[in-house]
Formats: C-alpha cells, sequence, structure tokens
C-alpha cells in the first residue's frame, strides 16, 4: 500500500464516550457476535480498548447468554455515560422502553419475526440519538433481517438508507460532501460501489458523472478525515469488460466514468482510471490506491468478500456521525450454533472507534 500520510501523529483527541450498539435482528447471530466481542475487548485494562454499550431488552439478552452457554455478566445501564465504570463488570446494556421488550421475549433463534421490528428500529433510533447528541462516539450496526423489518412498514432498502434519512438535517462541516456511501474496509483494502442495491439491468441506465464524481468526493474526504490519509488515491474501475475497449465494448467508460474522474481531479481528487475490473483488486494492483471505486455491488463486493470473508467491515461514510457494521447478514440458518465467527464484529467495534477518534483529530486540526 502506498505510504499514507496522516495527520493523527502529535495531540491526537481521544474521544472517551462509549460506541452505541443497535440490537439488529434479535432472531440471529447479532447477539452472540456481540458475546464474543464483549469477551474480547473486556480483558483490555481500563481506558485501553474500545468500551460500547448495547441498546435492548436486559431480560432477553441475560437469557440468551445462558442458553447459550455464554457466561457473560449482563450490566443494566440507566445512562450511557455509566459505559466505562461498568464496562469490565458486564455487557452495558441501556433498555429499551417498556412498551417494546414483550415481543423480545418470545425470539425464537434461527426465525425472523415482523413482531420485533418495532423495538429493532426503536434501538436503531436510539443509537442515532446518542451519536448525534454527543453521548456517544460512533455507532455499531449490528444485522438486520431486511424482509422482517419491511413487513412491518420499514420502508427503506437498509440501515445505509435509513442513516442518511435520520442524520439529513444535521449539518456537515463545511466542505465536506454528503453520502451515505458504502465503504467496505479490509485493513488497507477498501472498495466503495457507486451503485449498490439494484438490480445489475439498471447500473448502466442508473450511472452518471454526477454521481460518480459525488461518490468520490465523499470517498476522498472520508479517507482524509476518518483514516488519516491527506493524500489519498483513488483507483474508479470501468463499467465494461476491458473499461470498454476503445468503445468496442460499450461507450459509458469513455462518456461517463472517463469525464467523472476528469472532474474528480479538478477538484484535486487524485483518482485515476477507468480501469479494467478483472485486472484492478490483485495484491501488486491495490498497492497503488487507497480505495477502489466500482461502479456496481458486486464489481467490488465480490473482491474483497474473496480476500476478507470473515474479517470485512461495513462502513457508512459521508454522514455527520460515525457508523461501522459487521459485513455479513443475519445468518439465521446458523443462530445459536455458537459457530459464527465475530471477527467482521470485532473489527467493525475497533474501526467505529479509531474512525472516531481520527474524526475528533482531523476536525481540531483542519475543520474551520
Amino acid at each position: 500500500m502506498a505510504s499514507p500520510t496522516s495527520p493523527i501523529t502529535d495531540n491526537a483527541v481521544t474521544p472517551s464516550r462509549p460506541l452505541a450498539i443497535s440490537m439488529g435482528e434479535p432472531g440471529g447471530v447479532g447477539t452472540e457476535l456481540l458475546f464474543k466481542a464483549y469477551r474480547h475487548f473486556a480483558d483490555f485494562p481500563p481506558g485501553k480498548g474500545p468500551q460500547f454499550f448495547l441498546i435492548d431488552d436486559p431480560f432477553r439478552v441475560e437469557k440468551l447468554s445462558r442458553e447459550l452457554d455464554a457466561n457473560i455478566p449482563i450490566v443494566t445501564l440507566r445512562h450511557p455515560q455509566e459505559t466505562a465504570e461498568q464496562f469490565q463488570h458486564g455487557l452495558p446494556i441501556l433498555p429499551l422502553d417498556e412498551d417494546m421488550i414483550d415481543p423480545l421475549r418470545y425470539v425464537k433463534l434461527g426465525e425472523a419475526s415482523a413482531s420485533t421490528a418495532k423495538a429493532v428500529i426503536a434501538s436503531l433510533d436510539a443509537a442515532v440519538t446518542f451519536v448525534c447528541d454527543g453521548t456517544a462516539s460512533g455507532l455499531v450496526t449490528l444485522p438486520i433481517q431486511k424482509e422482517a423489518l419491511q413487513e412491518a412498514g420499514f420502508s427503506h432498502p437498509g440501515h445505509t438508507d435509513y442513516l442518511g434519512e435520520l442524520t439529513k438535517e444535521i449539518a456537515m462541516p463545511k466542505g465536506m460532501a454528503r453520502g451515505p456511501v458504502m465503504l467496505l474496509t479490509a485493513g488497507p483494502f477498501r472498495v466503495a460501489p457507486v451503485t449498490v442495491h439494484i438490480p445489475l439491468s439498471q447500473v448502466a441506465p442508473s450511472l452518471s458523472a454526477d454521481s460518480i464524481v459525488r461518490t468520490g468526493m465523499v470517498v476522498a474526504q472520508s479517507l482524509a478525515r476518518d483514516y488519516g490519509i491527506l493524500t489519498p488515491k483513488i483507483a474508479v474501475a470501468g463499467l465494461n469488460p476491458h473499461a470498454g475497449e476503445g468503445g468496442m465494448l460499450g461507450t459509458e467508460d469513455e462518456n461517463i466514468i472517463a469525464p467523472a474522474i476528469a472532474a474528480l481531479r479538478a477538484q484535486g481528487v487524485d483518482a485515476f482510471g477507468p480501469l479494467p475490473g478483472d485486472t484492478m483488486f490483485h495484491e501488486e494492483a491495490r498497492s497503488l490506491y487507497h480505495a477502489a471505486l466500482t461502479m456496481y455491488h458486486d464489481q467490488g463486493l465480490i473482491p474483497i468478500k474473496t480476500i476478507a470473508f470473515y474479517a470485512a467491515v461495513n462502513t457508512t461514510i459521508g454522514l455527520p456521525i460515525v457508523r461501522t457494521s459487521p459485513d455479513h447478514g443475519t445468518a439465521l440458518q446458523i443462530a445459536g450454533k455458537g459457530i459464527a465467527r465475530p471477527d467482521s464484529l470485532t473489527n467493525a467495534i475497533y474501526a467505529a472507534d479509531r474512525m472516531a477518534k481520527a474524526r475528533a483529530s482531523f476536525d481540531v486540526h483542519y475543520a474551520k
């Protein structure tokens, strides 16, 4: 990887605020993975690792800990500010309102139900509120089951769009482009798709130079503010095989993507391409850039999940808050079997903590 320049080497700002964790689908693997992640972080000396609190029903979580033989102590909070003093005593949980919790006490692992959707959304809403008001330093979301939420009337495709809606009235720092943009990370390998959850047949009609420029600006600014890379290099994938091969295999690369790259460069972003999608993700090629911009979902997610299937992190950038998530779903089919791996969630917690610290330091040094 090209050597980045980081602004957070001296006098870094280290937030003492905890991370907020939203409960996600209670019938999935989220809570049992959080048990494993908590066990990992609870061994850190006080103040030496990320601390977090879950917004959920303490009774449900304690019952699940017993059922899974997780042996995780539970601490019920009155306020998130108690997290630091309680973290080593047990997994801190801030209770949901009483009118939310009854359906949670009848959850069956491996099954998603619309009956718990109200609690799942309330947990997410509360977590976002705590991050927005400064009580929490960042948000980590456990996986949701979109179909169950939509059956209950949830109208958004997923977390990313909903978080964009929840935070749309909160001002971004001056000069910062607004997302939301999905950024998948695995160590120094970062990928951001321009189009996300749409059918492949709609990708080409949906692409525009403006959407590529907007995504590229969000990525470049996030690399500086959230990752300490002040002069990022961004590789831009073509849409067609061989990046269109001079128009023989499609004109979008020449007519849409190339002008977008020129526009990004005119705005000071070190972007290059369009590159053939089949040759830009091997190890030597990845060493030439800090993030890749891809034109559609699988173009970027296939390589990063091939390289780091269990460890990748899903990050939403271009928001006024820090948000990360494990890069997997609810895994209903293995919930409760004890075989789900916590790598991605553990990395998501690390990532949110690092991003919050980097962002705070960047704002002290560079924000106007």
